[in-house]
């Protein structure tokens, strides 16, 4: 008997503007600060528009979400509207304040992912370049477990030159934080701060892997629920497929990204296609029709020696 093919989620991302209260070492909207911000009524129009296209999951991201003064009033539409999933990605260092993250909470927002880049101020502190930062995160956090629960908070982890070897570490804090959906991401240098100052920021994969592993072990032995590798490629990670998030996305979602800047309504397909590559040595490769490659900027500058085509079916 065959199996049903169940429906894939329809997600829509607005990124509501390049405004930010941190100033990431790493930022892939660095260049972009001066933008045109949306207005309160162009979102809203996208809100709506999305919700006509049949989406159930709406995601906002920034810049930081938080800084804008009519954010609390677009979740309010966004949940008016009756999306099923209204999540946000942020920094954290609003939710330290109290009543805004009382607020925010009660407006609707029902799903939060909080950048995390390192187990400690000393290298959280140092990749925001905002001194405090760590501390706000953390407060921010704690009146998001009360208002919201654990279970719908999650975390990402930008991987660059100065975290990579502190992976472990990081997994391990994260975890003591209670949060089960994490994400680590491979700095994309394709624009922004980390193709500006590619040698200062950007690792090579064959020295950051080893520890990317260690820390999806850590994942994998306390069993989150969504422990996750972003952007790499999966000759470096054949044992952990199923802590690829690409792998997932493809299966689970229909993604568009409306940017103030640019808007792509097929972002699953056309990711692998614009940012990132594979050269000769992946023809031979197993994984080669899953992986997406590797950065198009990181081939230009590394090349591609570090590739190990993967000659086995990897279990």
């Amino acid at each position: 008997m065959k199996r049903k093919q169940q429906s894939k989620i329809k997600k829509t991302v607005i990124i509501i503007g390049y405004e930010c209260n941190n100033n990431c070492r790493f930022c892939i909207d660095s260049d972009k600060r001066r933008l045109v911000k949306k207005s309160t009524a162009q979102i809203e129009r996208e809100m709506l528009d999305a919700r006509k296209r049949g989406t159930t999951y709406l995601e906002f991201i920034g810049g930081e979400t938080t800084v804008r003064p009519d954010f609390v009033r677009l979740v309010k539409k966004a949940k008016a509207l009756g999306f099923k999933t209204i999540m946000m990605a942020t920094n954290g260092r609003m939710l330290s304040y109290r009543p805004y993250a009382k607020k925010l909470f009660a407006a609707g927002l029902n799903s939060v992912v909080f950048s995390i880049h390192g187990a400690s101020a000393g290298t959280h502190d140092f990749l925001t370049q905002a001194k405090g930062s760590f501390d706000q995160l953390l407060a921010g956090l704690n009146n998001a477990k009360e208002f919201l629960g654990i279970e719908n908070i999650g975390s990402n982890t930008t991987i660059v030159k100065h975290n990579y070897q502190e992976l472990p570490k990081i997994g391990e804090f994260i975890l003591g934080l209670g949060i089960r959906n994490c994400e680590f991401i491979f700095v994309d240098c394709n624009e922004g701060a980390a193709h500006n100052n590619f040698e200062e920021l950007v690792p090579k994969i064959s020295e950051a892997a080893p520890f990317i592993r260690q820390c999806l072990d850590i994942g994998k032995k306390n069993k989150a629920g969504h422990w996750h590798i972003r952007y790499v490629p999966l000759c470096y990670f054949a044992d952990y497929l199923d802590q690829v998030s690409e792998l997932l996305e493809v299966e689970k979602f229909k993604t568009e990204h409306l940017a103030p800047d640019f808007v792509n309504f097929d972002v699953e397909s056309s990711r692998a296609m614009v940012g990132r590559a594979k050269t000769a040595k992946c023809q031979k490769c197993r994984l080669r029709d899953r992986c997406e490659g590797i950065w198009k900027t990181y081939l230009g500058h590394y090349g591609d020696e570090e590739l190990k085509p993967v000659i086995y079916r990897a279990g």
